[in-house]
């Protein structure tokens, strides 16, 4: 479990890094430009990792899984080796859309606006810039994301409907508390994460919502990116602690 977090943390912390350093010094600057080369490479590198941490949150549910459904084989199910090669699997499948996305994407003629209606290049606002039909694009975008969603989804309910029989078996009121609270954090990340992608990316029309997918984008490439450390860590008996004390003390006085 802490193998997948690790490697959570790192994506979350590579694609902030991808968007906001040039974002904020956007925001203080008068003239606000980003070349074509810099504007290709910030897209392929954002959509690599998010689209990496989509099938790491599924990864994440099928360890849960092999862990609570099947306690004494999961030293050999889950050895070193496995969880390496699921994570390769994880940047492999994410590179490959965002090769597929930036190969349609900057093949498209720009030619009626230089000017990016977002904080970051991404794909609906560079659409909007198109001079050309972009119907075949948007149904790449949507079908390799529905795709990307519907699997990692379907991966993620079958683990936890498993996840939930096993629990529901258990007499031990206590471990049936334990393994929810450690089952409902990632499935709180999984909600949120998979939720603004689905509304951003996945449904009709978003190309033509753009105000809201600016407010969406701000949700899922800071807002989360902020709360995935409380909502692992609350998690942790000596974090709640800690918390817990902390906020007494700030009581007393």
């Amino acid at each position: 479990m802490y193998f997948f977090l690790k490697n959570l943390s790192f994506l979350d912390l590579c694609y902030s890094s991808v968007i906001y350093p040039k974002a904020l010094f956007d925001l203080m600057s008068s003239t606000k430009v980003i070349t074509f080369a810099g504007c290709a490479t910030q897209f392929f590198f954002f959509s690599t990792m998010i689209t990496t941490e989509g099938f790491l949150l599924a990864v994440m549910a099928y360890d849960r899984f092999m862990a609570i459904c099947s306690p004494l084989r999961y030293p050999i199910s889950m050895r070193p080796s496995v969880c390496a090669r699921l994570m390769l699997g994880c940047y492999c499948g994410g590179s490959f859309n965002s090769i597929l996305q930036a190969s349609f994407t900057f093949s498209l003629p720009f030619c009626s606006s230089n000017h990016i209606d977002h904080f970051h290049c991404d794909v609906l606002p560079l659409l909007k810039l198109a001079c050309a039909d972009t119907t075949i694009n948007e149904l790449v975008m949507f079908g390799l994301c529905g795709l990307i969603i519907v699997g990692t989804t379907l991966v993620v309910l079958i683990s936890y409907g498993y996840i939930t029989g096993t629990i529901l078996r258990m007499r031990s009121g206590g471990g049936r508390h334990k393994l929810f609270s450690t089952c409902g954090s990632h499935m709180t990340a999984v909600s949120l994460f998979y939720g603004t992608f689905f509304v951003i990316y996945a449904q009709p029309g978003a190309v033509e919502s753009m105000e809201q997918g600016k407010v969406v984008s701000v949700f899922y490439t800071l807002v989360i990116l902020m709360l995935n450390p409380l909502i692992y860590s609350l998690r942790n008996k000596e974090v709640k602690d800690a918390l817990w004390r902390l906020g007494q003390k700030h009581t007393a006085m």
